[in-house]
């Protein structure tokens, strides 16, 4: 099988190792090669990742006579700001001769971008989750590890490129194989596709009081229409004053100062990775006014939501390098 790597700038090198890794042990424990892989990039030459780090690519162009079964889109950064014509007419161009594509991490956005997505189910990076779903609300986004939906292979990217590729391993050459691979990496068991990107609020906040834990999930769930304390309460099964005990006991802070600090978080999730307008992610973080939240916001961050936002796309957007 012959799959090719396309890489964006700033690309993340742990997607890439986490995805072309398997496959070379695969070779090595097969005593065979299985798997033939290559690495393109839209001008060819260095690709660098975001550490620096990276490959020596060919030119996009070359890929659709490369005798590709399969094309995967590695990207980093934030793929809702890079915008590459060139990029979009090679995959393009490759779906057009019915080559099998995949995303890595952002990649899948990329893919959506170029409108080769439609009528697929696929996963992204949970951070360009909402971008995605405001650039595209018919899109069939998935908060999964990995979908493998007919010609379309996405993951989230990191370590998830294993086990989305653990799972091409096993379907040709049987989850004996598979396992033998990904132990080879210290990888003890390969995660289904349908497994979280995120851990739960227990495992992330490391919670052991089941009505804290209660609480914070329905917090997580309930930012665009904030619970009252009462509420919060009730529905965790516990008394008020005694969910304000722990969450002071373990946050150090009140149940609303808690609750509004998580709205913020992802009301500057919103602002770094969408377009969408101050007050429409104001509303959808659950506060009443736009300047309500402005004040919040710069209470919390040091910045205003509008500074904040030029600064994220300063960093993300790629660097312009002269030619030659």
């Amino acid at each position: 099988m012959r799959i090719g790597f396309i890489l964006t700038p700033d690309h993340g090198l742990m997607s890439v190792a986490s995805a072309v890794e398997p496959l070379r042990a695969a070779n090595h424990l097969a005593g065979r090669s299985l798997y033939h892989f290559q690495f393109h990039s839209v001008a060819g030459g260095f690709a660098a990742s975001s550490s620096g780090g990276g490959f020596d690519t060919q030119p996009l162009a070359d890929a659709a006579d490369a005798g590709l079964d399969l094309a995967m889109v590695v990207s980093g950064g934030n793929p809702m700001l890079h915008d590459d014509p060139a990029l979009m007419r090679g995959l393009r161009g490759l779906a057009q001769k019915g080559m099998r594509l995949g995303g890595i991490s952002g990649g899948s956005a990329h893919l959506a971008k170029a409108g080769l997505m439609a009528g697929r189910r696929f996963t992204v990076h949970w951070t360009h989750i909402d971008a995605l779903q405001e650039y595209g609300p018919d899109l069939l986004i998935e908060r999964a590890l990995y979908v493998i939906d007919r010609d379309r292979y996405t993951c989230a990217g990191g370590v998830g490129a294993m086990d989305m590729m653990g799972a091409l391993i096993a379907r040709e050459h049987g989850a004996s194989f598979a396992r033998e691979v990904s132990d080879w990496f210290i990888h003890p068991r390969l995660r289904t596709a349908d497994e979280p990107q995120q851990p739960g609020a227990g495992q992330r906040f490391d919670l052991h009081h089941p009505a804290l834990e209660a609480a914070v999930e329905l917090m997580a769930s309930h930012l665009a229409d904030p619970l009252a304390p009462e509420q919060l309460a009730t529905l965790s099964g516990a008394s008020a004053r005694q969910l304000q005990r722990l969450f002071a006991a373990r946050f150090g802070q009140t149940m609303t100062g808690f609750y509004r600090d998580l709205r913020l978080a992802k009301a500057d999730e919103l602002l770094q990775q969408t377009a969408l307008p101050v007050l429409e992610i104001a509303v959808m973080t659950g506060f009443s006014s736009a300047a309500h939240f402005t004040r919040c916001f710069a209470d919390r961050y040091g910045t205003p939501p509008g500074r904040r936002r030029r600064a994220a796309e300063a960093v993300s957007r790629p660097p312009v390098r002269a030619p030659g």
